[in-house]
Order: C-alpha cells, then structure tokens, then sequence
C-alpha cells in the first residue's frame, strides 16, 4: 500500500511540473520557433537528468540497463516523442494555451484505448464513463466559439500530440521496469536531436541564446522531472492509471495560463471544463478504489 500511495504521489507531482510547460511555452513562442522550441525542451531534459545520471549510475545493477531486447520500445518512444511536442508547440501557437492544457487531457483517452486493444490492461465500467466525459470536452474544445461551428487547426495540433503521446506512454510502460535515467536521458537528447533536425529543414532559424537557455531550463523541470516521477509512478500504477492521475496537469496549466498569458474564458471553456471535471472525477475515484481493492 506504502508503494503505491508513493506512485501516486510521484504521479501527481509529475503533472504539476508537466502543467508550467503550455503557459511558459506560450511566452516564449513569441521568440522560440515550433520545432526549435520542441527541441530544447527535450534536450534540457535530457542534459538535466544526464547531470543527475552521473551521480547514480555506478548504483545501477546491471539488469536494470536498457538492453537490445528493448530496443523497439525505445525506438518507438523516442520517434513518437520527436512528434508529439512539435504537434503541441503549434497547438500552442495557433490556438489559446489554456485549450492546449485541457485538450490535454485526451491523452489519458489515447492511452487508455491503447493499454486495453494492445497492451491487454483492465478497464472498468466507470473508467469509461469517464473516457466519455474528457472526450465531450474535448470535442467542445476543439471548436472555436465564433458565430459557427469552425473547426481550430491549433486544437486539432494538440490532440494529435495527445495521441502520439498515447503510443508513447504505453511504450515506455513496457521499459519503465529498466533505468529511469536512461529512459529519460534517451528521451531527451534522441527526441531532442530529432526535433531539431526538422527544425533544420523546415528553415527555422535558432533564437537569441537566452532565449536557448531559458527553454531548456523550462524543458529540464516540465519535461525531465516530470517524465523522470511519471515513469516511476508507471511501475506500481500501470499506463491507464499512471494518465488518469496526470489528469490534474491541464488544470494547473489552465490556471496558469489565465494568470500568467491573461486568457479570458469563453463559453466553449467553460463547458468543457465541466465535462472535463466530472471525466476526471471518475478517473480518480476508479483508480482510488481500485486501490484500496488491491491495498
């Protein structure tokens, strides 16, 4: 029981250092472009956690060490997650950095949905009561709230990172029995390396140092840390559960983004995030009393 209230713990802190990513992104796509700014947010997670790696290495047993049998899993990983974040960053630019943070939220709809066709995890009755709720407000969400029903291109950016984002939770899944570090070091400078390399070609020119600087740092905390306490929280909790208590991340970012980018809520927001409220109410109240079943 002691084990997983830890998990839970590492869960939850884990969407709170994820939520500071949409509004600071928000901020600083004004001076970082799509890919490039993708690609600093996973290379200082990858250099961050790298620097935490080399006072822990030498504790690692060797079976903990990612080997070849799990190399399709993290090859997979890290080409999902070359994607995923250019899809959010243009989510972001084009679309209101509060719908990015509840829109968010499908992502546990993505995972959960690939757990149980591919991965064969158990879904409850309730858990898909709740899949019903964060996609009505998604749906909502995905629309501008203008005299007609037009669809937003930055909205539909972001439920494809969520989707991408659903593969690569359920791959990392696979491996989060294997070192932390390296996951996430794998992660950050692959995924990172990748982004960049689209950035190159699509012609974005590389911003002003600090701006480099204050990307990464925002990358090191809202990305490394964050994927660092989710995969461990993954290992007690499982794809599906480990997502419904991310659950809180778009809250925080949506909260965020009202103080800190000065959005105003629109109707649309506003039923949404009741749809959104209530989906995650479920989420949480299943995987509680799950359990306290299992406990």
């Amino acid at each position: 029981m002691r084990t997983k209230i830890k998990a839970i713990i590492f869960a939850l802190l884990a969407a709170a250092f994820y939520a500071i990513n949409t509004p600071l992104s928000k901020i600083l796509l004004d001076h970082v472009p799509p890919s490039c700014m993708a690609a600093f947010l996973y290379l200082g997670a990858g250099l961050g956690v790298g620097a935490m790696y080399l006072f822990h290495w030498k504790k690692e047993r060797k079976e903990e060490r990612i080997c070849r049998r799990d190399l399709p899993y993290t090859v997979g990983m890290i080409v999902l997650d070359i994607f995923a974040p250019i899809f959010l960053m243009l989510g972001i630019q084009y679309g209101s950095a509060s719908n990015a943070s509840l829109l968010g939220n499908f992502e546990i709809v993505a995972t959960t949905l690939i757990a149980l066709l591919l991965f064969r995890e158990v879904i409850t009755k309730r858990f898909w009561l709740a899949i019903l709720f964060i996609t009505a407000a998604s749906i909502t969400l995905s629309f501008d709230g203008t005299s007609s029903l037009r669809f937003s291109f930055g909205s539909l950016f972001v439920l494809l990172a969520t989707i991408c984002w659903g593969f690569e939770n359920n791959c990392t899944r696979s491996i989060s029995e294997k070192s932390t570090y390296q996951i996430v070091v794998l992660k950050g400078i692959f995924s990172g390396t990748g982004s960049f390399i689209i950035a190159s070609l699509v012609g974005e020119k590389l911003p002003a140092f600090p701006y480099i600087l204050m990307a990464m740092l925002l990358g090191f905390v809202s990305y490394g840390l964050s994927i660092f306490l989710y995969i461990r929280a993954q290992r007690d909790l499982g794809a599906a559960k480990t997502s419904a208590y991310y659950a809180i991340a778009p809250f925080i970012g949506a909260f965020l983004s009202f103080v800190m980018v000065g959005e105003k809520l629109s109707f649309n927001y506003g039923v949404a995030l009741l749809f959104m409220v209530t989906g995650t109410a479920f989420v949480i109240k299943d995987t509680l009393n799950k359990g306290s079943q299992e406990g």
